[in-house]
């Protein structure tokens, strides 16, 4: 072992127990957190069981409690290590489509394919929100805060139509809820043709009065 020039043996060997220390608390946190993942993707946080979760991260019950002391800390970690491992698709990507019609199939067919890739994570999520007050706090950011910045990429540049901004954004945001695909897709639709469908709705009802419109 290599003292510094300061450092008396006696504290390089405590600065070294406290590295390992916190090196084993951040691997045990670690296995806690990909242990819920796990859990949350196959049963759902709601029915996850404190018990199934240290048993199937090798810990206790109190060492489950002494690094996440509340459910919104569990699941706080959680979302933060699932986005991670599944990137998002980035609204900020489709405002390289000028057209907004375009823009609005071109997002909705790579939200709908995300959705189709991660179905059973987001279904058992979104399901268990209602039930759960901890997880609809940590979703309230977590999701709805990435979903309202879908709605205004997608909302950009419409011309004034047959409905107001109120509108187009609700029906916006209706088209890119994950109930919705699981709707369309649910009656036999491909992810493509559903977004098309899902676009199309949105596009006939904005578009202009024409001189013919009463």
């Amino acid at each position: 072992m290599v003292y510094s020039e300061n450092m008396t043996p006696g504290e390089s060997t405590r600065r070294y127990r406290k590295r390992k220390r916190a090196q084993a608390e951040e691997e045990t946190r670690r296995r806690i957190t990909e242990a819920a993942v796990e859990l949350h993707g196959t049963v759902g946080p709601a029915n996850t069981k404190l018990t199934d979760l240290a048993e199937l991260a090798g810990v206790s019950r109190a060492t489950l409690y002494n690094h996440f002391p509340t459910q919104v800390d569990l699941f706080t970690a959680c979302s933060t290590h699932w986005a991670a491992n599944n990137p998002f698709p980035d609204p900020s990507t489709w405002a390289a489509i000028t057209d907004p019609a375009q823009r609005l199939v071109g997002g909705l067919e790579e939200l709908y394919r995300w959705y189709r890739a991660k179905e059973g994570m987001l279904a058992n999520v979104l399901r268990d929100t209602a039930l759960l007050p901890a997880l609809a706090e940590v979703m309230d950011d977590f999701w709805d805060g990435y979903m309202e910045g879908v709605v205004r990429m997608l909302a950009r540049g419409w011309a004034a139509g047959n409905i107001g901004k109120t509108e187009l954004n609700a029906m916006l945001r209706l088209m890119v809820d994950f109930n919705t695909w699981g709707r369309l897709t649910g009656s036999g639709l491909e992810d493509g043709k559903a977004a098309e469908l899902a676009a199309s709705m949105v596009m006939c009802a904005h578009r202009k009065r024409g001189a013919d419109d009463p």
